[in-house]
């Protein structure tokens, strides 16, 4: 089997998202052969192998075509895009993953009285996505000095280096410590899957195809709740107006009970105890909600 047919996908090595990779990726049914110096995993049950690469390397490794695909932080992806043309002609996110989410935005100090962002104005600002923060400022025509640090941006205002930060916020709790307080959002972040603008013209687009459509189930079925119950037949269309996000439904005549129904009813999302109290009322009985581990519908 030459390197064509066989899909390569790159994940974080260690690190918040290298995990929940890792984990949504094994829901798949995907499982692999670690290599001895565990950067390389072989795909044992598809052609489907894994890089294990720090998370800013991913969208380099995808331009060079040393990876197919990776799964990566969008804010990442972003500062990637924002810093070269070629790679924003090349690179863009395929599907939202939905963990490791955090965001981009800006912190000052907590005794600054900050009322609104023109403040901003010939400010030292200090970040690890300088490409990102320089866009964000000229969408609202703002002008200030980044100051461009590689790692502890919390503390440069401390230091004297800056005087408030541009760094990824996810509690908040890190900028406590600090005492800075988040003032504005520059970009909303999660895992993505990020791969080439033109198709894979080889075996590999139907693998990718493959793996969307995996990815896409077992997300849907994370969201997903299936909610069984027994109604009045005449309460049919009340029931479904109170469900959220109904994508299929199955009612079943029940033998023993006269105008009384069996409803098994997909949702989107999970019904409230306000929606399921609603559900009572209309003379609903035997109402359980219950996960759904995947949904290919």
């Amino acid at each position: 089997m030459s390197a064509r047919d066989r899909l390569r996908l790159a994940v974080q090595k260690s690190g918040r998202l290298a995990e929940p990779s890792r984990e949504l990726l094994a829901r798949c049914g995907l499982s692999f052969r670690e290599s001895r110096d565990r950067l390389f995993c072989y795909g044992e049950t598809l052609p489907i192998d894994l890089l294990l690469v720090r998370d800013d390397d991913i969208p380099g490794l995808l331009q060079q075509g040393v990876c197919d695909l990776g799964i990566v932080g969008r804010n990442v992806l972003a500062e990637a895009l924002a810093a070269s043309e070629s790679a924003g002609e090349n690179l863009r996110e395929w599907l939202p993953l939905g963990f490791g989410a955090c965001r981009l935005a800006l912190a000052v100090p907590q005794e600054w009285g900050f009322l609104e962002l023109r403040e901003l104005a010939g400010k030292r600002i200090a970040t690890s996505y300088p490409m990102l923060l320089r866009r964000w400022l000229e969408q609202r025509g703002l002008r200030a000095e980044i100051v461009v640090l590689s790692g502890s941006v919390e503390i440069a205002p401390r230091l004297g280096t800056a005087d408030l930060i541009c760094d990824l916020v996810s509690t908040g709790a890190t900028l406590a410590a600090n005492q800075l307080r988040e003032v504005a959002t520059v970009l909303e972040s999660e895992a993505v899957l990020a791969g080439p603008v033109r198709p894979f013209g080889d075996e590999r687009a139907a693998l990718a195809e493959l793996l969307l459509r995996r990815l896409r189930g077992v997300l849907e079925g994370r969201a997903s709740r299936l909610v069984m119950m027994r109604a009045p037949v005449s309460a049919l269309a009340e029931i479904e107006r109170r469900l959220p996000r109904v994508s299929a439904r199955n009612v079943l005549p029940l033998a023993d009970a006269h105008g009384a129904v069996a409803i098994q009813a997909l949702c989107g999302a999970e019904p409230s105890w306000a929606q399921l109290e609603e559900l009572k009322r209309l003379g609903v009985e035997n109402l359980l909600v219950l996960p759904v581990e995947k949904a290919l519908l």
